[in-house]
């Protein structure tokens, strides 16, 4: 019933969408695999633009990520829905490190680039893998613009000036992003403001409660985006 309602409602306003699969699991890899097919299919019924997929664990093998990596690619090709994979903690592109790796073996593997979750891992801003990072920029086909820093994967408010540094290290990264698929002739690029509440929104001790408002954040974030982005790609 709430899928039919969503359903309805993005036909009723043409609106696109992003369908994000999470939700495959299973103790071994071969569960996962099995799970990982059936969410893909779920996800296609909505006939999204793109599919953001939290794909592999970062305890399979190389080998084994790389035939999820596969199977996806086999699945977009079958649906013409494009899935891509999410840099993202406890999955295969956990870290630039593991990330490179993939990149040297998989010409498939593309990517939902969610750099917050890599600024976490290695607790830096990212100065040690420029070759990497150039690569990721390339294969990247949709964005999640959220704001991490080198202790977290999302700083309490991107409007502080205590956080200016990686907001505009962000940017940065995501201007490059919109240049290199205005160049490469792709005609879409798609972006989601992903500021979270807690427990990604840090909390004041005991009340719990949050110290910004993440719908407020989010629509900030829109429209940087739009203000900063959209002559640069020449689209609206």
């Amino acid at each position: 019933m709430e899928r039919q309602i969503l359903y309805d409602y993005l036909q009723q306003f043409e609106m696109p969408l992003v369908a994000h699969q999470y939700q495959a699991h299973g103790a071994t890899f071969r569960q996962f695999k099995a799970s990982f097919i059936k969410r893909l299919t779920e996800c296609a019924v909505a006939q999204p633009v793109l599919i953001n997929s939290h794909t592999g664990r970062d305890w399979f093998t190389v080998q084994e990520n790389i035939e999820l990596i596969d199977i996806a690619h086999d699945f977009s090709i079958k649906t013409g829905i494009p899935v891509v994979h999410e840099t993202h903690r406890g999955r295969l592109g956990y870290a630039p490190q593991s990330a490179a790796e993939m990149f040297q073996l998989c010409e498939q593997y593309l990517l939902t680039a969610d750099f917050s979750h890599w600024t976490c891992v290695t607790e830096s801003m990212l100065e040690n893998f420029e070759h990497t990072m150039n690569e990721a920029i390339k294969r990247t086909r949709h964005v999640h613009a959220r704001i991490g820093h080198e202790n977290g994967p999302q700083v309490p408010d991107p409007r502080a000036s205590e956080w200016s540094y990686a907001s505009e290290k962000f940017l940065t990264w995501w201007e490059r992003i919109v240049l290199e698929n205005k160049r490469a002739g792709r005609l879409v690029l798609t972006f989601t403001t992903e500021f979270g509440p807690p427990p990604y929104m840090p909390t004041l001790p005991f009340s719990n409660a949050p110290v910004a408002d993440p719908f407020e954040i989010n629509c900030f974030m829109k429209d940087v985006l739009k203000s900063r982005y959209t002559d640069l790609a020449g689209a609206r």
